[in-house]
């Protein structure tokens, strides 16, 4: 028995098409009776919730557009079932793999997340480079490979996320954060590659604004669980600059860039010794 959240904002033309399919696959799979879906609808100014209630399945409504994340920790709150399964709304995911990441689930992996592949998904040049950066940057933090970190198709268990909601972002870095919060936590975390599917509708994201706000939540993500490795980072940014005025000040004859970089390595040296205070406080935290 599981229990499907679907965030829904202004996807008229979407939801139903998307409802039908899960329950397809749901029936096909006997893993329908016992289930529930339940679709959030976050203060959509369409027909969604029309749409939705049409299927007879569970409306849970926003009275204004509160963010992917509130709408999906609203609805995990509001499942009956432990087993968690969330998706999108505008058709994106194929519902058809998540009777295998089910499967993969009870192998004992605390998150089974869908690894996007396909020219839907690589989409516009910008897009796929921003999305590389924020990759390398979360692998650096983390310390470890991840194919897929913020693909909206994903099974967990309702007992586990909830202990991560009060760290878990209300937009749309729910996935970003929720993902690095398993990992930096020990949990076991599985890929399995999925299809990534045209977009029915008009996507709500802001590209610059949203990928912006993700890295902001990945640095104090990086902060919270590991907090060494971001000032490492930011110390050894400091040692580069003082390098490059030094040998500024060298092939310019300019004095001035002496000062600059002797400054850097000062710098340099008290944002490692603020890191080292950083992993000091947080394991008084943990013991606390």
């Amino acid at each position: 028995m599981i229990s499907v959240i679907i965030p829904a904002y202004n996807e008229e033309g979407a939801i139903g098409k998307t409802i039908d399919e899960i329950i397809k696959v749901m029936k096909k799979n006997h893993i329908y009776k016992g289930s529930e879906i339940i679709i959030v609808n976050d203060g959509s100014n369409d027909g969604t919730k029309k749409e939705a209630k049409k299927r007879r399945v569970k409306v849970i409504s926003n009275p204004s557009n509160m963010g992917y994340g509130y709408s999906l920790k609203k609805g995990i709150d509001r499942a009956k079932n432990e087993t968690i399964v969330i998706t999108d709304a505008d058709l994106t995911y194929p519902f058809s793999s998540v009777p295998e990441m089910l499967k993969i689930k009870q192998r004992g992996y605390d998150l089974v997340i869908g690894a996007r592949t396909g020219k839907y998904y690589k989409e516009s040049i910008f897009k796929n480079g921003l999305r590389k950066v924020l990759k390398l940057f979360v692998e650096y933090v983390s310390g470890k490979k991840i194919k897929d970190i913020n693909s909206g198709l994903r099974v967990f268990d309702k007992k586990t996320v909830t202990k991560f909601f009060p760290r878990l972002c209300d937009t749309f870095s729910f996935t970003t954060s929720q993902t690095l919060a398993y990992i930096m936590n020990n949990l076991f975390v599985c890929y399995v590659d999925i299809p990534y599917n045209k977009r029915k509708g008009k996507s709500k994201v802001k590209l610059l604004k949203d990928s912006l706000r993700s890295m902001r939540y990945i640095l104090e993500s990086g902060i919270y669980y590991n907090p060494i490795k971001i000032f490492s980072l930011l110390s050894v940014i400091c040692i580069l600059l003082s390098i490059i005025g030094f040998l500024f000040s060298h092939f310019a004859n300019i004095r001035a860039g002496y000062i600059l970089g002797i400054g850097g390595l000062l710098v340099s040296i008290i944002v490692f010794s603020l890191g080292l205070l950083a992993v000091l406080l947080k394991q008084i935290m943990d013991k606390a």
